[in-house]
């Protein structure tokens, strides 16, 4: 399938390879690398990047990811000083930790997000904490530990529409409906984010559904990006959307309710995410 004439980015190569260098030394993960993500370079450039925690095999076989499956390792309870450090000596203000999901821990995994906040704040006082959580088999008290730390923003990315959740293996799209939902009950003030990728063959009124959805759960902010085959063995990309159909969902997410919407080939639910909240006050 053609695809249509995306825009190529400037890259300070430099730059990248010192943020690499940093990460590669503290033995540390980015989802970055893991789901080859096409903003990789820019990020690594601005010296920014999103925290892989809880090692980096996922415990799902989601067909649509690149990150490794299997049987994790043991958790490295060092993790949460490392990322901690590494914020401090890439003087991030923003930060963004997610993790593969842990179905074999018994909080799967929230207790580490706590901990790696909870350095953060330790070491850097002024930075602000952005974490991208699995879905927790949506248990209120794995919920409740991760906002109980105070992150800036609580974000669950639903991924696709519900046709085409066979994409993610052992996910549901109503649970996941249902993290965001226990979220904002738990803190109305907390700030919510999810995600959706198109081009898996999702019609227009699907995509429009998922938007009520997640503003009926009180989702803040939306991510809308284009989904790009990893490699033959994952799953086929059905359709490559125009810049400018994204530029319409993105007024209909508005419409739908969102206070702030991302979307664009290249968006991902942690590209740039230090700057929604500006750019929603800029907005409004």
């Amino acid at each position: 399938m053609k695809k249509p004439g995306y825009a190529v980015k400037k890259i300070d190569f430099k730059a990248m390879q010192g943020t690499e260098s940093l990460l590669s030394g503290l033995n540390l993960h980015t989802v970055c690398h893991q789901a080859r993500c096409p903003n990789i370079s820019e990020c690594f450039a601005r010296g920014t990047a999103t925290f892989l925690i809880l090692g980096d095999t996922c415990t799902r076989n989601c067909s649509f990811c690149n990150v490794k499956k299997g049987k994790p390792e043991i958790y490295d309870e060092s993790e949460p000083e490392k990322v901690a450090e590494a914020v401090v000596r890439l003087k991030l203000k923003y930060a963004v930790i997610t993790s593969v999901t842990r179905d074999d821990m018994e909080d799967g995994g929230a207790g580490a997000f706590a901990e790696v906040i909870n350095e953060i704040r330790g070491r850097s006082m002024e930075t602000k904490v952005e974490v991208l959580v699995p879905d927790f088999q949506a248990l209120e008290s794995s919920i409740k530990k991760v906002i109980d730390a105070n992150p800036e923003v609580f974000a669950h990315n639903v991924e696709t529409v519900p046709s085409f959740y066979h994409v993610r293996k052992g996910a549901d799209y109503k649970r996941s409906l249902h993290v965001l939902a226990i979220a904002k009950e738990i803190n109305p003030r907390m700030t919510t984010k999810s995600a959706v990728l198109l081009g898996f063959g999702e019609s227009e009124d699907e995509v429009l559904e998922v938007f009520d959805d997640l503003v009926a759960t009180g989702c803040d902010y939306i991510s809308i990006g284009q989904y790009l085959q990893p490699d033959k063995e994952h799953a086929s990309v059905v359709e490559y959307i125009k810049p400018e159909k994204f530029d319409w969902y993105k007024q209909k997410a508005y419409d739908a309710g969102f206070k702030h919407v991302e979307s664009g080939v290249w968006v991902r639910s942690s590209y740039m995410a230090e700057t929604y909240n500006l750019k929603f006050k800029i907005e409004n």
